[in-house]
This record gives C-alpha cells, structure tokens and sequence, in this order.
C-alpha cells in the first residue's frame, strides 16, 4: 500500500467522498462522514467484494 494515497470518487468536484490510503489506516467518506479501517480491516472488505459477498445495492 502507498504511504499516502487519495482516490476521490467524483473526480468533477472537491466535495465528494473518498478513499485515503496512509500507511496502515484506509479513511472512506468526506468531512464529518467518514470511517477508519486499518489496513486488515480494509482487506477483509476487498475480500467479501472478491468473492462475491458484498456486491451492489
């Protein structure tokens, strides 16, 4: 993982939420809305999405 890293997911605008990848902690969401993962947490996540268990709502 990059030491620091910021996927905005809307790039037309700064207000959007977004994903901030530093060191160990991944941080998801904007201002006043946001969640810390650590990094086991974050990759537990990647894995439910990989196999299939969390998806689209």
């Amino acid at each position: 993982m990059d030491p620091k890293k910021v996927i905005t997911l809307c790039p037309a605008c700064g207000s959007c939420p977004t994903v901030e990848f530093d060191g160990e902690t991944v941080r998801l969401g904007e201002e006043g809305n946001r969640v810390t993962l650590k990094k086991a947490e974050w990759n537990d996540l990647v894995d439910k999405v990989v196999r299939g268990e969390l998806g689209p709502v």
